[in-house]
This record gives structure tokens, C-alpha cells and sequence, in this order.
């Protein structure tokens, strides 16, 4: 996480007489904090699945250019959970795909095979 304990790096805040009064956020983001059903995977992605051999979370966690350690702790988890939910047959719980999908800035849509 970030200084603003923010869970995407890539937040902008703008600020207005010193006060955050804006912030900008990825589009992927923006729909997830909507709650939004975006399903669109980037070609990159699948791209990085495949010649991989990863899961669609591990594949995303690389396209973020984030490393496992840096999601582990942005998940409150150890590294070694993290290569195994990268595995490409790991069928994660319903409640860590929506963590992950919010530290990724992507849906839990996004995240299915």
C-alpha cells in the first residue's frame, strides 16, 4: 500500500489548498470500486497467462508489474501463498478472489479462467 494506505499504487490525488480533493484511478479500478460487471481482460494478460503457465491472478500480478512479495503484502499474506495461487489449476475461495482483485485493480470477473 501506499502513503494513503490506498490499495492501487497508481492513485493520483489531487490536492486543493492542501486537502486531497481528487483522485485519479485506473479505469480497471474505477469500475471495481463502481462495482461495476467488466469483464475485458486485456490481450497482455492472457498473453502472460499462457506463456507462463499461470494463473489468471499471477498473470495480472505481471502485467501490474508488481512482484509476489509486494502483493503478499498489499494482501496481508506470505509469499508462498501467493505462488500457489499463481499455480494454474488453484481454485481460490470466492472472499480472496475479491481481496485480489482489489489489491490488482481488476474484477473478480476479470480474475476467472
Amino acid at each position: 500500500m501506499n502513503d494513503l494506505n490506498l490499495p492501487c499504487p497508481e492513485v493520483q490525488v489531487i490536492t486543493k489548498g492542501g486537502e486531497p480533493a481528487f483522485a485519479v484511478v485506473p479505469y480497471d479500478q474505477y469500475l471495481v470500486l463502481l462495482g461495476a460487471k467488466h469483464s475485458h481482460v486485456p490481450q497482455r494478460v492472457l498473453d502472460l497467462q499462457y506463456s507462463n503457465n499461470l494463473s489468471r491472478i499471477g498473470a495480472w500480478r505481471k502485467y501490474r508489474g508488481i512482484s509476489q512479495r509486494e502483493l503478499a503484502q498489499r494482501l496481508n499474506m506470505v509469499q508462498s501463498t501467493i505462488t500457489r495461487l499463481e499455480r494454474p489449476n488453484v481454485k481460490p475461495r470466492p472472499k480472496t478472489l475479491e481481496q485480489v482483485a482489489l489489491a490488482l485493480g481488476c474484477t473478480v470477473e476479470q480474475l476467472a479462467p
